[in-house]
C-alpha cells in the first residue's frame, strides 16, 4: 500500500494533449514528404489534378522509368561516393583533431576552434569562384578525388566542435588507466575512447552527410559529368519535351531522399543522445 502511495501518478490529460501535439507538428514537417511520395506513386494523369486525388492505384512504374531515364543511376552512384567518402574522412580526421583538443588544450583552444568554425561563415556563393579557380589550377575539376576533398574540408569543422564537446565529457581517468597498463595513445585513442563517442560520430555523421548528400552549387560548379551527383543531375533533367515532369520529379525526389530517410531512422537514439550529451560538461 506505501509502494503504490510512494509512486507518482500520471496525469492523463497532458500527457495526451503533449502526445496529440507532437504527432500533428510532425505530421505537418512530413507533409512536402509525403506529398512527394504520393505524387511519384500517382499515375501521371493525376498527378497535377486539381482538386487533388487521394485515393488512386498505386504504381512503381514512375520510379522505374525515372532511373532509368539517362543518367540518372550514374547521378545517385557519384552521390553516394563522393558523400559517404567524405563525411567518413572528415569524421576521422575530426576525431584526431577533437582529441588534441580536448587532451593537450594548445594555447588559445577556445580561439582556434571558433578561427575553425568560421570558415562556415562565409556564404557558399562566395567560395564558388576562388575554388574554381583552385580547382582549375589543380586540375581537380570534374573529378572524385577534388570533390572528396572539398566535401572533407567543409565537413570538418562542424565535427570538430561535436566531438570534441563529447570528448571533454569523458573523463581523463580512462587515458590515465590505459597509459597505466602499458597501452599506447593510439590503443587508448581507438580503442578506449573512440568507442565511447558512438553517439557524437552518429551526430556529426549524420548532420554532415544532410549537407553533402543535399548540396547543389558546388558540385554543379567544381564538379562535371564524370562527377555530378543527384543534386545536379535533377536539375539538368527536370524539363522533358519543353515542359516539367513532375512525375519524375516526384520519383526522383523519392528515391533521392529514402537512403537519409533510412540511416536517420536506424540511428535516430543515438542521434538524439549524441545532440544533447556532448554539450554537458563533465566527467562520466
Amino acid at each position: 500500500m506505501a509502494d503504490d502511495f510512494m509512486k507518482p501518478r500520471r496525469k492523463s490529460g497532458p500527457i495526451k494533449l503533449s502526445t496529440l501535439s507532437a504527432w500533428l507538428v510532425s505530421l505537418i514537417f512530413f507533409l512536402p514528404i509525403a506529398w512527394i511520395i504520393a505524387s511519384a506513386l500517382k499515375p501521371k494523369q493525376y498527378v497535377l489534378n486539381f482538386p487533388p486525388k487521394w485515393i488512386f492505384m498505386p504504381t512503381l512504374s514512375n520510379i522505374t522509368d525515372a532511373i532509368s531515364y539517362g543518367n540518372t543511376a550514374k547521378y545517385f552512384l557519384d552521390s553516394v561516393i563522393y558523400s559517404f567518402t567524405a563525411v567518413a574522412l572528415a569524421i576521422l580526421v575530426s576525431f584526431l583533431a577533437a582529441y588534441s583538443f580536448s587532451r593537450f588544450k594548445p594555447a588559445g583552444t577556445d580561439f582556434l576552434m571558433f578561427l575553425l568554425l568560421s570558415s562556415r561563415f562565409v556564404p557558399a556563393a562566395a567560395l564558388v569562384i576562388p575554388f574554381f579557380q583552385l580547382f582549375n589550377l589543380v586540375h581537380l575539376q570534374d573529378s572524385f578525388v577534388g570533390l572528396i576533398l572539398f566535401y572533407t574540408m567543409f565537413s570538418i569543422p562542424f565535427s570538430v566542435w561535436i566531438l570534441k564537446g563529447f570528448i571533454d565529457g569523458v573523463s581523463t581517468k580512462f587515458d590515465e588507466t590505459g597509459f597505466v597498463y602499458g597501452a599506447s595513445r593510439m590503443h587508448v585513442m581507438f580503442k578506449i575512447i573512440l568507442p565511447q563517442l558512438r553517439p557524437g560520430l552518429v551526430a556529426a555523421f549524420v548532420f554532415n552527410i544532410i549537407f553533402v548528400w543535399n548540396e547543389f552549387l558546388f558540385n554543379f560548379q567544381l564538379g562535371g559529368i564524370h562527377t555530378y551527383g543527384i543534386p545536379v543531375g535533377l536539375f539538368t533533367s527536370i524539363t522533358k519535351d519543353g515542359h516539367l515532369d513532375w512525375s519524375f520529379v516526384a520519383s526522383i525526389g523519392t528515391v533521392y531522399v529514402l537512403p537519409l530517410a533510412i540511416t536517420i531512422y536506424a540511428f535516430q537514439k543515438y542521434l538524439l543522445v549524441g545532440l544533447t550529451f556532448g554539450t554537458v560538461r563533465g566527467e562520466v
